[in-house]
């Protein structure tokens, strides 16, 4: 329970805050959303990577009268259902548009959002816990809202952000750096470190009652230094003896829903075989994986391969690997449908151009398809093997394409 006094202080610092808060650079995710009394819409990311700043940018085009509340907020740390009374009260009776900002901090949100959607008022929300966010929307809230996700800048915002052009000298700067915004602002891999650290802790460790937080942080360290690497429950259960497989998979899924990683499971048509198959591992931002580990010391392979499975997960939720007798890093499916396959090498050389093209050839192959893409950092040409043609583009071309998509 919180003052009613305590709220107002809130409300009204909070408003200054936001007026005088600087606009930022326009996300590309902007252009994707609107508001509406039909839908309640749901933006949805990490911490620090911008959701403030879009809700910000989306709530300068209105023309209604708005009201904002952040729930990060100390002073509203206790803040409970029944304090949603006291907040409308100070908001005032006029208000169209609702502003809220870490709504899932309060239990039981879901109510009071379902409550102003049944009166006609345009909602927008924030959150940095996908599950939690599904699990609520999923019971009050079906068929009533709209969820975008935000990730830390792309390439294409990242080169707009430092006011550079788009070419593979900056592509591989991004590789290094990342997007969150407040570290390319700053540069210090003390932030990033800090991040994860705040992020492990406020959203997993305090959220689930985790007594054992260095063995959660460790597996989570483990698996970003294992960044575009094959993982599986048993293997991490055996590496840190931890006691079940099942206390892992709860671990992975929670670092996941706070978007710190992803886990992209092998192809098959069988989803008892999805399942079980080992997984492949990719971290939320390349900056934020260099400064939690030292494994990418000079590889660069797998840092590109991570930014391109990042501009993969902006536009397509259906992703996967290809492994049978070689691998290939990336296929597609919307629908039923295969729509791209990728295979992602800094550069094709005489040392290992057939295991990367056979690994390829062999992915299109299997789903019948006539040609295919190896993503490189600066090499471009094309290739044709057993009636098949392959084509080597550079990530910041490839990148170009997959937006016009």
């Amino acid at each position: 329970m919180v003052l009613k006094s305590e709220i107002e202080k809130a409300v009204e610092e909070q408003r200054e805050f936001m007026q005088n808060k600087p606009f930022g650079l326009t996300r590309e995710a902007l252009g994707n959303v609107g508001l509406s009394t039909n839908y309640i819409l749901i933006i949805t990311g990490i911490r620090r990577c911008g959701k403030s700043t879009l809700m910000q940018q989306i709530s300068n085009k209105e023309t209604t009268e708005i009201a904002y509340f952040n729930f990060e907020d100390p002073r509203v740390f206790d803040f409970e259902t029944s304090d949603f009374t006291k907040l409308t009260e100070v908001f005032g009776k006029d208000i169209a548009t609702y502003f809220f900002d870490e709504i899932q901090n309060v239990e039981g949100w879901e109510i009071f959002i379902r409550y102003l959607h049944d009166q006609q008022k345009v909602i927008c929300i924030t959150g940095s816990n996908a599950s939690l966010l599904s699990k609520e929307l999923g019971t009050k809230l079906t068929g009533r809202n709209i969820s975008i996700e935000l990730f830390p800048f792309s390439f294409t915002e990242y080169c707009s952000f430092k006011k550079i052009a788009v070419d593979s000298t900056s592509f591989y700067s991004y590789l290094q750096d990342g997007g969150f915004p407040d570290y390319l602002k700053i540069n210090q891999k003390e932030y990033l470190q800090q991040l994860f650290k705040d992020i492990v802790y406020r959203d997993i460790i305090v959220r689930h009652g985790i007594r054992n937080a260095k063995l959660l942080m460790d597996i989570a360290l483990f698996l970003i230094a294992n960044t575009a690497k094959e993982y599986s429950l048993n293997g991490i259960k055996k590496t840190f003896g931890v006691g079940s497989t099942n206390s892992v998979s709860d671990y992975v899924q929670w670092l996941e829903d706070a978007y710190i990683l992803f886990s992209v499971p092998r192809f098959s048509w069988s989803l008892k075989s999805v399942a079980v198959n080992p997984k492949k591992i990719y971290t939320i931002d390349t900056g934020f994986a260099q400064a939690n580990s030292l494994s990418f010391t000079n590889d660069h392979g797998r840092l590109l391969e991570n930014v391109i499975y990042l501009a993969l997960r902006r536009k397509f939720k259906e992703i996967y690997y290809f492994s049978a007798k070689g691998e290939c890093d990336f296929v597609v499916k919307e629908g039923k449908k295969i729509s791209m396959i990728l295979q992602v090498c800094t550069e094709i050389t005489p040392d290992n151009m057939n295991r990367e093209i056979d690994g390829l050839l062999e992915a299109l192959t299997f789903f019948k398809l006539d040609s295919g893409v190896i993503v490189t950092l600066n090499q471009t040409d094309i290739l044709t093997k057993n009636g098949i043609k392959i084509q080597l583009i550079p990530a910041h071309l490839w990148i170009k394409q997959l937006n016009e998509l």
